[in-house]
């Protein structure tokens, strides 16, 4: 056997913690006891000392190693079972103790009691204190201290936020304002009240709800992001300061990046002031809005909700306004924090053992290891590279440098922040095995645990691999692994410029962000993204959030998403040849500043009826010396195809490459200079993952990057022509459909009410808000018989014409009548119910009115569509015949305003031939509370 030492060693180090690991401990020990004597000689250190520390190390790995096979099934945990949502619903309410005993009991699957652990490893073999302080010393010296050399070389660089700028009325763009209207709604008062409390200083004003609460243990998580329970008078006191004041901290210093909002920057300064008057005021560096005893519970490995993972919001938060705002007291704040912290995991290793640290990691610490990295590269202080490494949670990491699909089961983004962490590890001490874990994590995430938005995990947790057809409800894709995966996906293409991890962060972004706002409403998002046939984001355990009463930790990364659209859309090459790479296809304007240009990337909208992505970058500045040259490097999707691709410069055309690659342009720029990309895409069908042959016909539909869902409240049987294209069985809606889209309206006691498909049958309903399933209801195509009329015709221009009502959620059905004083219904219009029967004239209102419109029967004159002025049960609407043309109820009873459709079709929307009815097809991103499908069953 062949033993490559020193990937052993790492093998070693990142796996102390895991069982499966016991029997090669043994076994290479001996080998493994040398090469660690072989690196402390490098290290100068003193013969008589390695051998203490040797046996120490190894003694502990096989002493913990084999007490954890004997006493447990399962060494790496997650907290148990229960998410977020599960310890809210249990810190919010008044469980009993048997409640808790049943559903807490089984959280720490290792045993904790500190008996235990002082019999794992003899005492005699740590010594004194001093021994394991060494240890913890001789962990730092043994991992690679600071940068190693070489190290960076060929990653692409991150462009400035500063330096980027989105077009307005982009969807980005008006993404990013609908989210700085948020950041400042909030008030400083009531973001840090917590903080205050806890540090005790006067509190003024209220403090926010939710998550955010003063009574919940993760409060501060979105101003910072914290949990803790407080035992006062033997009562149990929630806290949960959750409204993220680090994730505000970091979308505002983003925001103000990406924006120069004056009055956002005022506003992130005084949160910093504010934060900076409570850490003096407790004086031993701590910062939170929660005491310091949920750390003596942490520690104790008693039940509390995440304590790290606020702190690390807050450490992110304030590094954030440092980096991006050079706020001095930002970092000063960071550095205090962190040497509070850095003592108090030393005294724990002190006291017990590095192995009872790092059980400790089975609690959520959020990407303390990230940021911690982070901090490093600033400060270059050992110390923080030292604590960073303490939060690599050896026994995940080191599943995944197994390169074992063992995932599932574990809370999801729990661990993404930490596989987020080792990235940067990797960035800074060149150790391959993180690149390696980082690598397969991805693989792993994308070919057996994500959906066809790009975003993983169900009900928070990972499932098993390749078994996702059973995982659609309502609580999936949790919006925080999708902005932590994006992470991931964004080192890795920095590092290989590999199109496959671009296109995964485009599909992310677009499908899995973009639409977890509830659209121009500041401040109102989405938990989950519900993947359930006839699913809504509006309905399921949390639906949509509120401004200021939930604070989710969704809600910290949504602020911080919608803050930040313009940080992977370049990124630069210092490399012999400059370089910039547009990755992103997203209308924006960017200030080179290495590359001394000034570009803007004009993006054409999408359409259905013209499939093709048009970019424009025109450079629009140039301040480069004279015979100074760079290359822009455009990205060609893997969704793209070559026949019909084009690019020009200055309208000369270019050779284009396979998609797949870049298009590279190496010139001396002048102003003016104008590249025109035409990147042509199909429809295509993606398979669910899931590897049982029962499941092989779900699929999912993409236009693009662009996910499309089916308006649907759970049909889910599309039908796909077996050797044809996805385009004989999905068809586009042409450009002219909008103008003839309708609601038709009478008014009665000051209100509205409209025609309404309701089951089929027609009946009147109050009029509805938009982006509901009741104003899909409310909405018809009116359909000329005969046209006469140019296509882009108005309903009015119809008025005198004899037309059909479809149904504007149900394409290819019709409104029809059943005779005198029967219901109108709705029908496939295929059927045979009479072609008369689904034919109306549209005449001016019979009341006289202006803005009225009345109906007539084709097949029987004289019988109008007519409504009773009932509409308290939504009366139902039927076709009425009256002998005397001066009846003024009967007039008022036919007349209709005519209205423009409350719903209106996205510019990248298809119909889909169903089984029993047809689909009307948009893309995910574009819903709000509408009922929709995402996977169809293709196999009927």
């Amino acid at each position: 056997m062949v033993i490559d030492f020193k990937q052993l060693l790492a093998f070693f180090i990142i796996c102390i913690s895991e069982l499966s690991f016991l029997f090669l401990t043994i076994i290479y020990f001996p080998a493994f006891s040398s090469i660690l004597v072989q690196y402390f000689n490098v290290l100068g250190m003193q013969n008589q000392s390695s051998p203490v520390l040797i046996n120490m190390l190894g003694g502990a790995i096989v002493f913990s190693l084999f007490f954890g096979f004997v006493l447990c099934s399962k060494v790496c945990t997650n907290s148990g079972v229960l998410s977020h949502t599960a310890r809210y619903e249990l810190l919010s309410s008044n469980k009993n103790s048997s409640w808790e005993n049943e559903n807490l009991g089984h959280l720490h699957l290792i045993p904790s009691d500190d008996h235990t652990w002082s019999t794992l490893i003899p005492r005699k073999m740590l010594r004194e204190e001093e021994d394991e302080l060494s240890w913890n010393i001789l962990y730092r010296k043994i991992k690679n201290s600071g940068r190693a050399s070489g190290v960076g070389v060929g990653f692409l660089k991150e462009v400035s936020l500063h330096d980027v700028r989105l077009e307005p009325n982009s969807i980005h763009g008006v993404a990013q304002q609908t989210n700085l209207e948020y950041l400042l709604m909030l008030d400083v008062d009531r973001l840090v009240w917590s903080f205050r409390k806890t540090a005790g200083l006067e509190t003024p004003g209220e403090p926010y709800g939710g998550w955010e609460a003063p009574d919940i243990e993760l409060r501060g998580h979105f101003v910072v992001l914290t949990f803790g329970i407080m035992l006062m008078n033997e009562v149990a006191y929630l806290f949960f300061g959750l409204i993220d004041m680090g994730h505000y901290l970091s979308a505002a210093a983003q925001m103000w990046a990406s924006t120069h909002n004056a009055d956002l920057k005022e506003k992130m300064s005084s949160v910093v002031s504010a934060l900076s008057d409570c850490q003096n005021k407790m004086g031993t560096g701590y910062l939170s809005a929660f005491p310091s005893e949920l750390f003596d519970r942490f520690e104790a490995l008693q039940e509390v909700w995440a304590p790290y993972y606020t702190i690390h919001k807050i450490l992110a938060g304030l590094l954030d306004q440092y980096t991006l705002d050079s706020n001095a007291q930002a970092l000063n704040m960071t550095t205090w924090m962190v040497d509070y912290f850095y003592n108090r995991v030393q005294n724990v290793i002190i006291k017990y053992t590095i192995e009872r640290h790092w059980l400790s990691l089975n609690e959520e610490t959020g990407g303390m290891n990230d940021v911690l990295y982070r901090l490093y590269i600033i400060t270059g202080d050992q110390k923080h590279l030292l604590l960073a490494h303490l939060f690599d949670k050896p026994c995940f990491l080191g599943l995944l440098a197994l390169k074992a699909d063992d995932i599932s089961g574990f809370h999801a983004n729990t661990h993404i922040p930490i596989v987020v962490g080792s990235q940067l590890r990797y960035e800074i001490t060149g150790d391959p095995l993180y690149k390696e874990i980082g690598t397969f994590f991805m693989d792993v995430v994308n070919s057996s645990h994500s959906y066809a938005t790009g975003g993983t995990s169900v009900s928070e947790f990972w499932s098993d691999p390749k078994r996702l057809a059973s995982t659609l409800q309502t609580e999936n894709e949790e919006s925080c692994t999708t902005y932590n995966m994006l992470k991931v996906s964004r080192h890795l293409f920095r590092w290989t410029k590999e199109m496959a991890y671009a296109d995964y962060y485009e599909r992310a972004l677009t499908n899995g962000v973009l639409g977890i706002q509830r659209g121009r409403d500041p401040g109102i998002m989405i938990y989950m993204l519900p993947l359930r046939p006839g699913g809504s984001k509006s309905r399921g355990y949390h639906g949509w959030g509120t401004k200021f009463d939930s604070f989710w930790c969704c809600y910290g990364t949504g602020i911080e998403s919608f803050s930040k659209l313009g940080d992977s859309i370049y990124f630069e090459e210092e490399e012999k040849d400059l370089g910039l790479y547009i990755i992103q296809y997203i209308s924006s304007f960017l200030d080179w500043k290495t590359g001394h240009l000034v570009l803007s990337q004009r993006v054409e909208p999408v359409v259905s009826w013209d499939q093709r992505l048009q970019v424009t970058v025109t450079i629009s500045s140039n301040k480069q010396a004279e015979g100074t040259s760079s290359t822009l490097k455009f990205r060609i999707p893997l969704w793209t195809y070559s026949d019909g691709a084009k690019a020009s410069l200055n309208g000369q055309d270019l050779s284009f490459p396979a998609p797949g690659n870049f298009l590279s342009i190496t010139k001396s720029w002048s102003r003016s200079d104008e590249i025109i990309l035409n990147l042509p895409f199909g429809l295509r069908s993606e398979a669910i993952k899931d590897d049982r042959p029962q499941y092989a016909s779900l699929h999912a539909f993409l236009c693009g990057p662009y996910i499309l869902a089916g308006l649907s409240s759970g049909d889910w049987d599309i039908k796909i022509e077996s050797h044809s294209s996805l385009s004989s069985s999905i068809t586009p809606i042409p450009a002219d459909y909008n103008s003839h889209l309708i609601t038709l309206g009478q008014e009665f006691e000051n209100s509205v009410y409209v025609l309404t498909n309701s089951g089929n049958l027609i009946k009147m309903g109050k009029y509805p808000e938009p982006g509901t399933d009741s104003a899909l209801k409310a909405t018809f195509r009116l359909i000329i018989k005969k046209p006469k009329l140019k296509t882009s015709f108005t309903a009015r221009d119809a008025i005198g014409e004899f037309v059909m009502l479809e149904p504007f959620d149900f394409p290819g059905m019709l409104v029809l009548h059943n005779g005198e004083d029967e219901n109108l219904g709705v029908s496939d219009s295929s059927l045979d119910y009479g072609k008369d029967s689904f034919v109306f004239r549209l005449v001016a209102g019979m009341d006289g009115k202006d803005g009225t419109v009345s109906l007539e029967s084709e097949s029987q004159k004289g019988c109008f569509i007519y409504s009773d002025f009932v509409y308290d049960s939504g009366t139902s609407v039927r076709l009425n015949c009256s002998s005397s043309s001066s009846d003024v109820g009967f007039q008022q009873a036919t007349s209709f305003l005519l209205k423009d459709g409350i719903s209106k079709y996205d510019p990248i929307s298809f119909v889909a031939k169903g089984v029993r009815r047809n689909f009307l097809l948009a893309p995910l991103l574009s819903l709000r509370d509408e009922s929709y499908t995402v996977y169809f069953n293709t196999s009927m």
